[in-house]
């Protein structure tokens, strides 16, 4: 793993994203290296090639202090604009252990303590080790990105990442300790659709970790992810080559958001924003090689539930 210090210009970026004003990102590069992430294309900010994503970090070593004077104009024009850690990467990666830039930011926020909204998104039970200064932020709360209750899945499209089931302990904890917590469904994988067993039992654990709301999101397929994907998804069955083909129809999600809609009901949850949000990605007959036309749904699903991952190491 590549690790290098910089210095940041700018660390509160004023976001696009419909539930936070500004993101926080104190690291360029994210050692988990999932298979179908979208921030790989952040590389091209520090020279670093795409299919290098997972294998490169950069720390903000100067990210509290320019935060803290970013914060303070902000604060001074009377404003307390909704924060997120992070964006485009993991702000509790292991490379936190040493850096403690996520933590520092934090401090930061706890001080005054900071009114507006507060939010954390991380694959790591790591922020655990920050309950204490979180309990300070009046509207902080945490998120932790759960794809799936398999660990094999787990391990096989989020290569680096804490286990499945560790965020899912980590997520009861936190509910535990008072902090307000959700989840987020992000990517929602596209076998599910011919899996309602195994969404059933993502949602049922998510919901027996007592969160407050789920945001869910179908996967990203632009192309710089197509082509990181179809090299792992290539060895597999046929039957899981075409799920992910077909994942960017309409027909695909709105099979796939009526499935969540049930199971959000039946199992209590709210949904954030009051609707699945979906990336529009063009033809989705541009993964792999040609498309074959397979309309026989009990035939997917039996294909799907007997699709037996291979080891990760």
């Amino acid at each position: 793993m590549k690790v290098k210090e910089i210095e940041a210009k700018t660390v509160l970026v004023r976001s696009k994203l419909p539930d936070a004003d500004y993101v926080v990102n104190p690291y360029t590069g994210c050692e988990l290296g999932c298979q179908y992430c979208y921030a790989s294309f952040t590389g091209r900010f520090v020279s670093e090639p795409i299919n290098n994503w997972g294998r490169y970090v950069y720390a903000k070593v100067n990210a509290v202090s320019v935060f803290k004077a970013e914060l303070e104009r902000a604060r001074k024009a009377g404003r307390a604009p909704s924060i997120l850690l992070s964006s485009v990467t993991d702000a509790y990666q292991g490379i936190e252990k040493k850096y403690r830039l996520t933590r520092g930011i934090l401090e930061v926020l706890a001080r005054e303590p900071y009114p507006g909204v507060v939010s954390i998104l991380t694959k790591s039970p790591l922020v655990l080790r920050d309950v204490d200064v979180l309990r300070r932020i009046p509207r902080a709360e945490v998120g932790l990105t759960i794809t799936t209750t398999n660990d094999r899945l787990s391990r096989f499209l989020e290569v680096r990442a804490p286990l499945a089931s560790r965020r899912l302990r980590a997520l009861a904890e936190l509910h535990a300790e008072g902090i307000r917590t959700y989840a987020f469904v992000g990517p929602l994988l596209p076998h599910f659709r011919y899996d309602r067993e195994a969404l059933d039992a993502l949602f049922a654990g998510l919901a027996q970790t007592g969160v407050d709301s789920v945001f869910v999101e179908h996967i990203n397929l632009r192309p710089y992810i197509k082509q990181r994907l179809w090299q792992i998804l290539k060895a597999e069955p046929l039957a899981i080559q075409e799920v992910y083909r077909d994942a960017s129809t309409v027909e695909h999600r709105l099979a796939l958001d009526a499935m969540i809609a049930e199971l959000l009901e039946q199992h209590g949850l709210k949904l954030r924003l009051n609707r699945v949000l979906y990336h529009d990605e063009g033809s989705p007959d541009t993964l792999g090689e040609r498309r074959v036309q397979d309309d026989n749904v009990q035939d997917r699903e039996l294909n799907v539930r007997s699709w037996k991952l291979p080891r990760r190491t």
